[in-house]
């Protein structure tokens, strides 16, 4: 024998007490995208390089925003250290702000000149220590 549907729940003033179908949610957009301040991840550097001639560091650092609405500020250090030992001293410091531009990538070249008149043969290696990023 094959029953009939259950009738849906009624309260006793003969309302519906079924659960509400889902009703299409919608959520508001977002007033701003969000970021983080440390924009070291939207930096890298290569040819870290020391010219004897010039008694000069040399970076190539590219800061890449990748936000497609908004520019941002990059205050930027680059550290050149002492590698072999690494003992935490720099050799030099190269600190720079730039805009770029929602999307775009800007390439700059961080330098650093040593006062000594000499240098002999030492070990380094090139650090973005800092790209603090903020919204213009």
């Amino acid at each position: 024998m094959i029953l009939p549907p259950s009738p849906t729940p009624t309260s006793s003033d003969g309302y519906d007490t079924s659960e509400p179908s889902e009703e299409p949610t919608y959520s508001p957009s977002p007033a701003e995208e969000t970021y983080d301040p440390d924009g070291r991840d939207d930096v890298s550097g290569r040819n870290c390089d020391f010219s004897n001639s010039l008694r000069q560091f040399t970076y190539t650092v590219s800061i890449t925003n990748p936000s497609t609405t908004d520019s941002f500020s990059y205050d930027m250090a680059v550290n050149w250290m002492k590698a072999k030992p690494a003992d935490g001293k720099a050799y030099g410091l190269h600190q720079r702000s730039i805009v770029v531009g929602p999307g775009d990538t800007e390439t700059y070249t961080a330098k650093y000149t040593v006062n000594q008149s000499s240098i002999g043969q030492f070990w380094y290696t090139c650090q973005i220590t800092r790209a603090h990023k903020t919204r213009m």
